[in-house]
């Protein structure tokens, strides 16, 4: 008998013993079935045009590929910001539930105290207690100072970046690191960032996948979060294609994503921000053509590790039945960087840049605004999901979704038990839904409604409506099935609804303990 056979027939046995003690929901693991192996990726500040399978010219294959044995998602929602999105994702929460509505700073209130609370439980808290395996690389952001690291949450191993951006090159100054609950201070020589994360997770499957128990494994890069760092031989293949400029680029993006139904085509391509101008109008085209160039970079060697990542899956007999989810944290990022001077390419150890506003629209094509608000251009992104022994490859769904929604979906497909209390504290509901009805059948029961706030910039979406506002703007109300790219703001013809959807969205700031931001950023 081989080794995974063997590992396959415990794993039938583990969850037959165990099914007294499991829920029996419609799309949880029959008794007789294996409970699959659950890897999830996330990209960070990466736009919802960047992918191949979304309309893009970045080379993607490996993501396409999962895309074309699965399903793509094309209504998927994080937080727009790095520290609440993977707040929220590993906890089935809202971000301020669990301790992270703002980022890792204290604010010096419980919604806002920068780590996660002891009223959560993490993905690898309440998997790990359904007898899974759980590990961890990449960028945790979510608690920098013991005993908030990923082992103290859950994860049986982890190795990556305890903190937020970072030089994928080196350590940079004040930035933590770890293996397990050990401390980095050395990354050594020939490291690069998103290779190390793909070497230590392609280590953990390989010595998950010896184990008798199923593996969850979380896996979120940094790439292509500035700085501009990439490998020479994948700026050199891009170097030049983005002489068409911003302008072309979103028209071509736009037209692909149409023909490929990434989007409907009655969301219009918004127009380019007046803070942008005209391709024609900019300087220095080949320092703009060398910032997308390595930004596009950085999204291959993603994709190419991936593909390394899968090839171990697949070595290891297991690929059937191994549920991969790939995603991302928050729409491409409009900041501007220090470093960012057109006298300096970008790309080498010794740059610090950033690919700035107008490229980031065409990463958010056909969508508003960016990274930190949330309108669409900000809280969207692309949701793969490939499982080949459940999920009909090809399709796509219009489903609505939330990164609330992967915790119950890993434990549905585990067929674990989310947990009343976890190491004798009371913890709160789960505020997400199950994918598994979509992945399975294309549709499931909606949420009654979906809900943002993010440094003032609030959102509340509702029976194919959304009302949202930023910081220091007034609310605006879109019907997104027919204008997703938010361009015909209904506030003043449908006043009631607009009031109505306020009116809910307050109630869920109050639950959830949203606090001013007029108010926080004064401490």
């Amino acid at each position: 008998m081989t080794r995974i056979t063997r590992r396959r027939l415990l794993q039938t046995s583990a969850a037959a013993a165990a099914g007294a003690a499991m829920p029996r929901r419609a799309f949880s693991i029959a008794r007789g079935q294996t409970r699959p192996n659950i890897i999830l990726i996330m990209a960070d500040d990466m736009g919802y045009s960047d992918l191949g399978c979304y309309g893009s010219e970045i080379h993607t294959p490996n993501i396409d590929r999962l895309a074309q044995g699965g399903v793509r998602f094309t209504r998927f929602y994080n937080a727009a910001r790095c520290c609440p999105t993977r707040a929220s994702l590993l906890t089935g929460l809202y971000p301020h539930q669990a301790g992270v509505g703002h980022m890792i700073n204290d604010l010096g209130v419980p919604a806002y105290q920068g780590y996660l609370n002891d009223r959560c439980v993490t993905i690898a808290e309440a998997i790990g207690a359904s007898g899974y395996q759980t590990a961890m690389a990449g960028k945790w952001h979510v608690g920098e100072q013991r005993p908030h690291w990923p082992c103290d949450r859950g994860f049986d191993r982890y190795y990556g970046l305890l903190s937020g951006a970072c030089n994928y090159w080196k350590l940079d100054d004040g930035r933590g690191f770890a293996r397990n609950n050990t401390p980095i201070h050395n990354l050594g020589p020939g490291h690069y960032m998103t290779d190390a994360f793909a070497d230590n997770a392609i280590r953990f499957v390989r010595e998950m996948s010896s184990e008798d128990a199923p593996y969850f494994l979380y896996l979120p890069f940094t790439s292509p979060h500035w700085p501009l760092h990439a490998h020479p031989a994948d700026i050199e293949k891009y170097r030049g294609s983005y002489q068409i400029g911003w302008d072309e680029l979103r028209r071509r993006r736009y037209a692909r994503m149409r023909e490929l139904g990434a989007i409907d085509e009655r969301w219009a391509l918004c127009p380019r921000e007046e803070q942008n101008p005209a391709w024609e109008d900019a300087e220095n085209h080949d320092w703009q053509d060398a910032r997308m160039a390595v930004y596009a970079a950085q999204i291959e060697c993603m994709d190419r590790n991936i593909g390394r990542l899968l090839d171990e899956v697949r070595a290891a007999g297991d690929e059937e039945n191994t549920l991969v989810m790939f995603l991302c944290d928050n729409g491409g990022c409009h900041e501007g960087r220090p470093g960012n001077d057109p006298a300096i390419m970008p790309g080498p150890r010794e740059t610090f840049q950033s690919y700035g506003r107008a490229w980031a629209q065409a990463s958010n094509t056909p969508f508003r605004k960016y990274k930190h608000w949330v309108h669409e251009g900000g809280c969207s992104t692309p949701l793969v999901a490939y499982w080949p022994e459940r999920i009909q490859g090809g399709t796509i769904t219009h489903e609505a979704g939330h990164i609330i929604d992967l915790l119950p979906t890993c434990l549905d497909a585990a067929g674990g038990e989310y947990p009343e209390t976890y190491q004798g504290r009371p913890v709160q509901p789960t505020e997400g839904l199950s994918l598994l009805p979509v992945f399975e059948n294309g549709e499931r029961k909606a949420h009654e409604a979906l809900y943002w706030e993010h440094m003032g910039n609030c959102a509340i979406q509702k029976d194919g409506w959304k009302l949202v506002k930023t910081d220091s703007g007034a609310w605006e109300l879109y019907y997104l099935d027919e204008d997703r790219s938010e361009l015909n703001d209904l506030a003043a013809s449908n006043g009631d609804r607009a009031r109505e959807l306020q009116s809910d969205w307050q109630r869920w700031a109050d639950r959830v303990g949203v606090v001013p931001w007029d108010e926080l950023r004064k401490k």
